[in-house]
């Protein structure tokens, strides 16, 4: 009599098989993207290698000195690169003079606290307002050299606005008269003078600056005192506005 065949056991290994596939796809992978990098590297050592054999030939040096132009605007070129792809430095907005008016007393404050200088917003613009004991001797028009750094300072700032600024001289009511100044109208205009001159110097640009000479017409105190009259001799330097700027003459082109 025939044995009968009992039913076939499950196999719980058949999982291997398929594992052992997965695994050798994903190495044929790995090997396939080593190769290709290596290739990849290879032809970037090449090209590397020839720009660079280019680069070192003076015929093509000038070549290429010669389709870009002059190497100072190569050098500034390379400059805007450093900003991004595309992009384009942004020109700085010049500040008000309400906004540079807070800067300035910061970078004052010693010279304001000291008493040499004042610094206020009038209608005409902003003002500093040098004592004529800071900036010269008694009947003199030479600036003393230790103001030089604040007036650096002032022409900085003129520097960072567009605005037009104008030196004024203010005497008291005493007259002068010595060997050199007539009256205290040339002392007065001889003292803006000789602060437009340093203004310039420190980088002002002259066609920004202009002069007047007020003698004793302008009192801010009372002439009759000595607290007053030493008020009054002052040295303004006014960074003009609009409203202040109309007094000034029409500025003309070049030629014209």
């Amino acid at each position: 009599m025939a044995r009968k065949r009992g039913h076939p056991q499950p196999n719980h290994d058949r999982w291997l098989v398929s594992y052992a596939d997965f695994i050798t796809l994903l190495f044929a992978f790995f090997v396939v993207m080593f190769a290709t990098a290596q290739t990849d590297n290879a032809k970037s050592r090449a090209v590397s290698e020839s720009v660079k054999k280019a680069l070192e030939n003076d015929s093509f040096k000038n070549a290429f000195d010669t389709l870009l132009g002059d190497p100072g605007k190569r050098k500034d070129q390379g400059k805007g690169k450093q900003l991004g792809v595309g992009e384009n430095p942004k020109p700085k907005t010049a500040p008000t003079l309400e906004e540079l008016m807070p800067i300035l007393a910061i970078k004052l404050r010693r010279e304001i606290q000291s008493g040499r200088l004042s610094l206020r917003m009038t209608a005409r613009g902003l003002t500093v307002s040098f004592t004529q004991a800071a900036l010269f001797a008694s009947g003199e028009d030479e600036v003393v050299r230790d103001i030089y750094p604040t007036i650096k300072t002032i022409a900085d700032a003129i520097n960072q606005v567009h605005n037009t600024a104008r030196a004024e001289g203010h005497t008291d009511s005493i007259p002068i008269h010595n060997s050199r100044f007539r009256s205290n109208w040339e002392l007065s205009a001889a003292r803006s003078i000789a602060l437009c001159e340093l203004l310039i110097e420190d980088g002002v640009a002259r066609d920004r600056l202009s002069i007047a000479g007020y003698a004793d017409t302008d009192p801010i105190e009372s002439n009759d005192t000595a607290a007053g009259r030493e008020k009054n001799r002052r040295v303004d330097i006014v960074i003009l506005n609009d409203t202040g700027a109309r007094g000034e003459p029409e500025r003309r082109a070049a030629g014209h």
